[in-house]
């Protein structure tokens, strides 16, 4: 082989990469991917093992035997099927709301001229910056102290609690999701828009026949970013349905009982010598059944969540 083809091969040409730059992109995906999925394989390989295994120091990866009492331990430790239910609505009705409010507010921005646009604009930037700790002692109060039309409508220790700020466009992360529907509806050619008016739609025709399905892919990033967010905070659930509160329907989370569950293991483990290796694995099963339906969502929405990013122009986080 000559010296050129030898260079065409490793450097490649116009219409194909070459060899050298293959080993350097896939190594660097594999690392990366490893990185990811290190902890999670962990996670799983130790969700299986013996208290003997965890024990012992041969046994890194593979455990000697698959004992799957961990995960019907867990299953009874925190109450999972009824936690499940329970989280599904603490994070769908929330989100459902939260995609209609937004998704009108970014058109509203989008598509309008109203007095001080800017510095509702801005407003908007630093709600989404202000973190939410430096909140959180007004807010609880402002929930616990809710009232409509004087009565007494507490929101602490209710769904509403996740529910009314969502119809309100003040969900979890709001401030940016409205800024992705701001920015996908002012791709959309205003023409259209002028078209639909010209034969007689008005605005609330042509935001729900025009608008809404050319941003189906930023529905499908908000939807599932927004569902994730709130199935996986522990901060505002603590706040809204901690054991602390006087008022409690009986809302819990997965994430909840894994953290009562682990606070409990610590209390009871505390004065002892070494940690107990069978609360280990069954923290490790807890855990890996606490993340199962994001897994199991990601793997049935995998195509449409690329496609939609892709065409929405956001990133991941």
């Amino acid at each position: 082989m000559n010296r050129a083809k030898l260079r065409k091969v490793l450097m490649g040409s116009r219409e194909k990469n070459g060899l050298l730059l293959n080993v350097v992109v896939y190594t660097l995906l594999i690392s990366i991917g490893f990185v990811y999925l290190h902890p999670i394989l962990h996670m799983l390989a130790t969700s299986f093992m013996r208290p003997e295994d965890i024990l012992d120091a041969g046994v890194r990866w593979i455990p000697s035997s698959v004992h799957l009492s961990n995960y019907r331990s867990s299953i009874l430790v925190m109450d999972y099927w009824n936690s499940l239910w329970k989280n599904v609505q603490i994070a769908l009705f929330p989100t459902i709301f939260q995609v209609i409010t937004t998704s009108m507010a970014g058109y509203a921005f989008a598509r309008y001229n109203f007095p001080l646009k800017k510095l509702w604009l801005a407003i908007l930037l630093f709600a989404f910056v202000v973190p939410p700790q430096i909140t959180m002692i007004p807010t609880y109060v402002f929930y616990n102290n809710f009232s409509i039309f004087g009565f007494d409508f507490p929101l602490i220790g209710s769904i509403w609690a996740f529910i009314f700020p969502a119809i309100l466009g003040q969900g979890f992360q709001s401030a940016i999701f409205i800024l992705i529907f701001y920015n996908f509806h002012r791709q959309v050619p205003p023409s259209l828009i002028e078209a639909a008016e010209i034969d007689g739609a008005g605005h609330i025709s042509s935001f729900f026949r025009i608008s809404m399905p050319l941003a189906v892919p930023a529905l499908v990033v908000v939807a599932l970013f927004s569902f994730v967010w709130y199935w996986n905070d522990i901060f505002w659930v603590n706040l809204f349905l901690g054991p602390g509160n006087s008022r409690h329907d009986g809302l819990t989370t997965i994430l909840l009982e894994l953290q009562r569950f682990q606070a409990s293991h610590g209390a009871a483990t505390a004065g002892a010598a070494a940690p107990d290796p069978f609360n280990e694995a069954l923290r490790m099963a807890g855990t890996m059944l606490a993340i199962l339906p994001l897994i199991a969502l990601y793997l049935v929405l995998q195509r449409q969540f690329v496609q939609s990013v892709d065409k929405a122009g956001i990133t991941g986080e």
